[in-house]
C-alpha cells in the first residue's frame, strides 16, 4: 500500500497502545517536549479528550478516507463525542483559513492543573521491544497552556517501592506519572456504591478493561455502567458472592456498617477466599470491626481510603491509602493503577484510616489558616483576590489551593463573598 503523505494541521485517526484508533489533529509540539527518536511520528492533538501524543506515522490514518471504518468499528459513547467534535470543528472552519486551531473547550477550562503523563509504546507482533531504550516512549499532554487532567483514562506504570518508615508504595516511576499498558486483573471485579467517588472509579476500571458488576442503593444510578459493559448485581451479598474482588465506596461509618451488616449484606455473600476492599472514608474502629467479621468468615479484607475529590476520581487521579491483607493489596494493582496515580500500603488495619484522619486535619488546617488570611486582608484594606494571586504564583502553590480558591472567586464575582458558604454556592448555579 502507498505510503499516505500527512503534514501539519491534517485530521488523523491516531492509534496509541492497545486504545482504539481515535480522531486528532497534526500541531505542533511544545517547544520543550523533544521528539522521541526512532521511526518517523507526528504530534497529534486528540479531539474529545483534549490530550496531546507523539504517534509514529504508520500507526495514522487520514481522517475522511478512514470514517467511515473507524465508526463502524467504535460505538462508545466517548468515541462518538470525539467524532462529533472533529464535525463541529470542521463545521466551524468552513469558509476559513486551514490552519486554524481546534477551540479550547469550555470543560477543560475550568479543570485543575494536572501532570505530565507517558504512554510506552506497544510494538507490534513484528517489531522488537525496546524496553532498554529510554526514548522509546510516546509523550501524553494536557493543555499547553492550562494543562488539564486527561479524562480519557490512562494507566500508570507502576513499582513497588520501599521505605524507611515500613510502609510501601505503588508509585508512578518518576514524577511525571509514567504511563504504558495495563494488564487488567482477570479476577472478577464488584463495587458497592456509585456516589461521587465511586462513580468515577467504576468508570475507570471499566474503560481499563475490567470485568464489573455494580450495585447501589439507588438501582437508577447503576443504568449508565450498565451501557457502559458492568454487569448488575442485585444486592450486596449477590455482587460479593459472584465476583471475586468487591469494593465498596460509601459515605460514612454508619453506611460502612450497614453495607456489611445488614440485610443481604456483604457478610452474608462472604465465604472462604472472597475479598473485600472497603475505600470508604471510616474511623480507625469501624474498619477494625469489619475486618474482623469479614476474616471471621474466612475472606480477606483490605482498608483503601482515598484521598482526593469528584474531579481526580474522574480523572483516575486518586491517592489510595491501603492497610491490611499484603497478598489482596498486590491483587488489587492493575484496580489502583485504574483508579489513582499512586498507592500506599501502610500495615495493618486501622493504619490507612488514621493516615486519612491526618491528611485530612492537614487539609482542614490549610484551608483555615487561608480563611485567616483572607479576613486579615480585608480588614487591612487588601485585595483578597491579590492575596489569592501571590500564593498561587509563590511557594504556596497547589492543586488544592488552586481548587478551594475557585469558590471565592465566583463568589466575589457574584457579590457574594460576605455570605456562608451555601448561600454562595446557591448563587452561583442560578
Amino acid at each position: 500500500m502507498a505510503a499516505v503523505s500527512l503534514r501539519l494541521g491534517d485530521l488523523v485517526w491516531g492509534k496509541l497502545g492497545r486504545y482504539p484508533p481515535w480522531p486528532g489533529k497534526i500541531v505542533n509540539p511544545p517547544k520543550d517536549l523533544k521528539k522521541p527518536r526512532g521511526k518517523k511520528c507526528f504530534f497529534v492533538k486528540f479531539f474529545g479528550t483534549e490530550d496531546h501524543a507523539w504517534i509514529k506515522v504508520e500507526q495514522l490514518k487520514p481522517y475522511h478516507a478512514h470514517k467511515e471504518e473507524m465508526i463502524k468499528i467504535n460505538k462508545g459513547k466517548r468515541f462518538q463525542q470525539a467524532v462529533d467534535a472533529v464535525e463541529e470543528f470542521l463545521r466551524r472552519a468552513k469558509g476559513k483559513d486551514q490552519d486554524l486551531t481546534i477551540p479550547e473547550s469550555s470543560t477543560v477550562k475550568g479543570m485543575m492543573a494536572g501532570p505530565m503523563a507517558t504512554f510506552k509504546w506497544q510494538p507490534t507482533a513484528s517489531e522488537p521491544v525496546k524496553d532498554a531504550d529510554p526514548h522509546f516512549h510516546h509523550f501524553l499532554l494536557s493543555q499547553t497552556e492550562k494543562p488539564a487532567v486527561c479524562y480519557q483514562a490512562i494507566t500508570k506504570k507502576l513499582k513497588i517501592c520501599e521505605e524507611e518508615t515500613g510502609s510501601t508504595s505503588i508509585q508512578a516511576a518518576d514524577s511525571t506519572a509514567v504511563n504504558g499498558s495495563i494488564t487488567p486483573t482477570d479476577k472478577k471485579i464488584g463495587f458497592l456504591g456509585l456516589g461521587l467517588m465511586g462513580s468515577g472509579i467504576v468508570s475507570n476500571l471499566l474503560k481499563m478493561g475490567h470485568t464489573v458488576t455494580v450495585w447501589n442503593r439507588t438501582a437508577e444510578k447503576c443504568d449508565l455502567f450498565i451501557q457502559e459493559g458492568a454487569r448488575l448485581g442485585r444486592t450486596p451479598a449477590e455482587v460479593v458472592s459472584t465476583c471475586d474482588i468487591t469494593f465498596a465506596c460509601v459515605s460514612d461509618p454508619k453506611a460502612a456498617k450497614d453495607l456489611v451488616l445488614g440485610p443481604s449484606g456483604v457478610l452474608q455473600g462472604i465465604r472462604p477466599g472472597k475479598c473485600y476492599v472497603d475505600m470508604s472514608t471510616v474511623d480507625a474502629d469501624t474498619v477494625t470491626e469489619l475486618a474482623q467479621v469479614i476474616v471471621s468468615r474466612g475472606g480477606r479484607f483490605l482498608e483503601a481510603p482515598v484521598s482526593g475529590n469528584q474531579q481526580l476520581s474522574n480523572d483516575g487521579m486518586l491517592v489510595i491509602l491501603a492497610a491490611g491483607d499484603r497478598g489482596l493489596y498486590e491483587d488489587c494493582s492493575s484496580c489502583f493503577q485504574a483508579m489513582g496515580k499512586t498507592s500506599f500500603f501502610l500495615g495493618e488495619v486501622g493504619n490507612a484510616a488514621k493516615m486519612m484522619l491526618i491528611v485530612n486535619m492537614v487539609q482542614g488546617s490549610f484551608m483555615a489558616t487561608i480563611a485567616e488570611g483572607l479576613t486579615l486582608a480585608q480588614v487591612t484594606g487588601q485585595s483578597q483576590q491579590t492575596l489569592l494571586d501571590i500564593l498561587n504564583q509563590g511557594q504556596l502553590a497547589s492543586i488544592f489551593l488552586d481548587q478551594k480558591c475557585q469558590v471565592y472567586k465566583r463568589a466575589k464575582a457574584l457579590d457574594q463573598s460576605d455570605n456562608d458558604m451555601s448561600a454562595v454556592y446557591r448563587a452561583y448555579i442560578h
